[in-house]
């Protein structure tokens, strides 16, 4: 079984001096708590077969425990203590900041990576939903011992969290487990909420140089949130233009033109927006051609929308991939954990088919000429050159080797 506790606080909710303090915070409850060690920690769930995780998000964070059924109140005495009591040291946090310059420049040094987060820093236009989870080196060597206790106190308070299990677990022991453990827990305050986006920029192809083999390029549109009906439309769409070998952009870009190896769509939904949008790398030489293969295919499935045929085989593949990705317990708790976080009503497994099935052509059409139009999406592209330049005319550079930070 899967158990996990989720924290309402993400990238997005940080001022920007001290960005990347989410992810600094989850990576200190692991440094020790006023119970264990950091070896202690380490062991807590290992020497009984299980594991322990954590990540951050842009709008939480999530601590989470995988163990046999039989071991529920280790995992979650052992959640409580990582939430509840870290220790959060002036001489942890100087080693942990070293760690996550590593984790920094890993990205940098992972073009495939990196590009998203250009991308997003550029199409969000200052928004927080375009800063980097990690932060930069700079925000994280400013962030001090206390303002992590700071952090923690304001937001790790029952009115902004969430528990969730799935697997082999019984409902009752869980509630009094939740009971036993986070019950004592001060309400505190819920998070500010993130404001809507205005003005993501949109209509422009951006470059950023640098010395690679390949140029990597992401096209990306702002979409309603992840509250919004359409959530089943872009689904559906993004499984149409390039959600396997069958779609629309792999077949174009790869079998057909041999531009890319690695071509797909994407769709990231957060709570006032989402992103839906296309990656690919290829050689610099061929980025035009890639950028035109590309606006082509999409422009013509916004023209046009999906055939009765088409939409009919989305929606069984669609359906089927939903099913085969939630066979582990650890995916059925995060999709659990999901709607809570995202203050929506739970739909049930046996329920989405009938969600997926009742999408129709009308509604692919609107969402496809409301995300897929050229004019209506920004392109960045990281590698050597050789792409449009931005509508102004100018193309973002940098020294070769280096990436340059767009708003960031």
């Amino acid at each position: 079984m899967a158990v996990g506790v989720w924290v309402r606080q993400g990238s997005a909710h940080e001022p920007p001096g001290l960005a990347g303090i989410s992810h600094l915070l989850e990576h200190m409850v692991f440094r020790g708590t006023t119970n264990r060690s950091r070896r202690q920690i380490a062991a807590a769930l290992e020497g009984l077969g299980g594991s322990l995780n954590a990540y951050t998000s842009r709008e939480h964070t999530g601590y989470e425990a995988r163990v046999r059924g039989r071991h529920l109140a280790q995992a979650v005495e052992v959640l409580s203590d990582l939430v509840r009591n870290p220790l959060l040291r002036q001489e942890d946090l100087d080693r942990e900041q070293e760690i996550v310059f590593e984790e920094i420049a890993a990205v940098e040094d992972t073009p495939e990576d990196l590009v998203f987060d250009l991308h997003g820093s550029r199409m969000w236009n200052g928004h927080p939903y375009g800063r980097p989870i990690l932060g930069t080196r700079e925000t994280v060597a400013a962030v001090t011992a206390a303002d992590l206790s700071e952090l923690r106190r304001r937001t790790h308070t029952g009115a902004n969290l969430v528990v969730a299990a799935a697997g082999h677990v019984d409902h009752g022991a869980l509630v009094a487990l939740a009971e036993e453990w986070f019950g004592g827990m001060k309400p505190g305050r819920p998070v500010s909420p993130v404001g809507v986006p205005r003005t993501p920029g949109r209509g422009a192809i951006g470059l950023v140089r640098r010395d690679s083999a390949q140029s990597h390029l992401v096209f990306g549109s702002p979409t309603p949130g992840a509250s919004h009906s359409d959530r089943y439309a872009l689904l559906l769409l993004s499984a149409a233009l390039g959600g396997g070998m069958s779609s629309r952009l792999f077949q174009r870009v790869r079998e057909e033109l041999a531009l890319a190896y690695s071509v797909y769509s994407f769709q990231s939904l957060y709570t006032k927006a989402g992103v839906f949008g296309v990656y690919l790398g290829t050689r610099s030489g061929w980025v035009a051609d890639a950028i035109d293969a590309v606006q082509t295919v999409c422009s013509a499935v916004a023209r046009d929308g999906l055939s009765q045929g088409e939409l009919a085989r989305t929606k069984e593949q669609a359906k089927g991939e939903i099913v085969l990705s939630l066979e582990s317990p650890e995916a059925r708790v995060n999709r659990l954990a999901g709607f809570a976080l995202l203050d929506l009503p739970f739909v049930p497994m046996d329920r989405l088919p009938g969600l997926i099935d009742g999408v129709d052509r009308c509604d692919i059409a609107r969402v496809a000429a409301e995300v897929l139009p050229p004019e209506r999406q920004f392109a960045l592209c990281l590698g050597p050159g050789d792409a449009k330049s931005d509508t102004n005319g100018r193309a973002a550079r940098g020294r070769p080797g280096e990436p340059t930070t767009i708003g960031i």
